[in-house]
């Protein structure tokens, strides 16, 4: 029998409110979207696990239906860290299973070297570890190149050029890729999508996560910034799985990552972009399969 899922809101305290897909029960398995997605991302991967766990997907802030700060500087890592660690607290579980792609594993990275009394087995999904990917910004011009799309989608002027053409940038750099190996490419999906986008105030929300972080390609003659690896290093069980097409987030972000990672499992899909949770569905769930259940 498939589980059943329901969405409804969660109140953080503080004025955070945040739009959260649930299935299942038992203990708590979270799963965090990145940009520019939101929840249903996770759906066929939610509904597999729930016979065993609590699965647990929320819009992040800025995102769909969930808060939308105004300021940039609401969106800062501590913020995003602490609404993962007071959702978990607000549904009654300590610790948790993490699942997270692209920028929710950037926030994944910080849950996990920060707080692993609360996170029981980490699983990242094309999401560099903060000191891979500052070294990669520094001293690998291909990932620098890479990156340059952020330095527009921390301009004035995203806002405009993303939602031009009923979203037909945000269309391409998804469904467009996801499509080509062989992810969704049904009407319903893309209008979820639509939908998502549309929001009032979430383009700027989702946009706001590129603004306020430390790491993007550096502005003429500006410093990249030091990252501190003691800080960000990570004790708790980890999975990594990465779709080695991303042209986004090349793969040297996983040189040296076991420097970083006390107990790390790595796992390259030769055949997937950075839309791995969409191409290969099968192949993610069976690899977080195994590593959950080890």
């Amino acid at each position: 029998m498939t589980a059943a899922l329901t969405t409804g809101f969660v109140d953080l305290g503080e004025g955070r409110r945040l739009h959260v897909a649930q299935a299942g029960a038992g203990p708590a398995m979270l799963f965090l979207h990145g940009f520019p997605e939101y929840w249903q991302m996770w759906e066929r991967v939610m509904v597999h696990f729930a016979p065993r766990f609590r699965t647990i997907a929320p819009d992040q802030r800025g995102f769909n239906l969930s808060f939308k700060p105004a300021a940039v500087s609401d969106y800062r890592a501590k913020h995003l860290v602490a609404d993962i660690l007071d959702l978990a607290t607000a549904l009654g579980h300590e610790r948790f299973v993490l699942v997270a792609h692209d920028w929710g594993g950037a926030i994944a990275w910080n849950v996990a070297s920060w707080f692993p009394d609360r996170v029981e087995k980490l699983v990242i999904l094309n999401a560099p570890h903060p000191v891979t990917f500052a070294r990669e910004l520094r001293y690998n011009p291909a990932q620098l190149e890479a990156s340059r799309y952020m330095t527009l989608l921390r301009s004035d002027k995203a806002e405009r050029v993303m939602s031009e053409d009923g979203f037909r940038r945000l269309e391409s750099m998804t469904a467009g890729q996801w499509r080509e190996n062989g992810g969704p490419g049904d009407d319903a999906t893309l209008r979820g999508y639509r939908e998502a986008w549309g929001q009032p105030g979430a383009l700027t929300g989702m946009l706001n996560w590129y603004r306020a972080s430390p790491l993007h390609p550096p502005e003429p003659e500006a410093p990249l910034p030091q990252m501190d690896a003691a800080k960000f290093h990570v004790r708790v069980p980890t999975l990594v799985i990465w779709g080695e097409r991303d042209t986004a987030l090349l793969p040297g972000n996983l040189d040296g990552l076991d420097h970083h990672v006390d107990r790390l499992r790595v796992e390259r899909i030769p055949d997937a972009s950075h839309w791995v949770v969409h191409e290969r569905s099968e192949r993610v769930i069976a690899l977080i399969d195994e590593f959950v259940a080890g």
